[in-house]
């Protein structure tokens, strides 16, 4: 799970790493933790490093403005919180709206997460061919809805992270909504 918030040196939010990922940063004095969990920490022989919350890499790292979320596997099974569109199950698996062998995209408004069970199903069909529906329609997250969700985070629960978070993510900021197909 990737639950450590990442910012760069001028404290603007990056991305998430894993607990363990994070760790090796600040132990390599490339991150300095700018907040902890509370009352946990990682212990090994003569040494207690607090679980970090949130970290802030040293040097400044450049990186493209974007205005778009980058679309990935990871990030549809995240975004539909590894629920399955068509049975919600949980999801282990990503589908094709309209499948690839018929111009269907890797996309966010073309991809779903799946139980394995229901990809099978489908097949190499579209919903209405196999005779299923979707329960929710896909839609594109914002990059900061995606951070959010990474973090296990949903719109309004930022609490004691909220200082580090952009402000649409934050509660009353702009957030993406899901519509129910129905």
């Amino acid at each position: 799970m990737r639950n450590t918030l990442v910012l760069n040196a001028s404290y603007e939010p990056l991305s998430t790493v894993s607990l363990q990922r994070a760790v090796v940063l600040v132990l390599q004095d490339k991150a300095v933790v700018e907040q902890v969990h509370p009352l946990r920490a990682m212990r090994a022989a003569g040494l207690s490093v607090p679980v970090p919350r949130v970290i802030r890499l040293r040097r400044y790292v450049r990186v493209p403005f974007r205005q778009r979320a980058p679309w990935s596997r990871r990030g549809v099974l995240v975004r539909d919180q590894h629920l399955c569109a068509y049975c919600g199950r949980r999801a282990t698996t990503v589908d094709h709206v309209l499948p690839k062998s018929r111009g269907g995209a890797d996309s966010w408004l073309n991809t779903v997460a799946a139980c394995a069970t229901d990809n099978q199903r489908k097949a190499d069909r579209t919903p209405e061919q196999a005779g299923m529906a979707l329960l929710r329609r896909p839609f594109e997250p914002t990059p900061e809805a995606t951070l959010l969700l990474a973090l296990g985070l949903r719109a309004g629960e930022a609490g004691e992270l909220a200082p580090w978070l952009p402000r649409a993510a934050q509660p009353g900021g702009a957030q993406p909504v899901a519509v129910a197909v129905g």
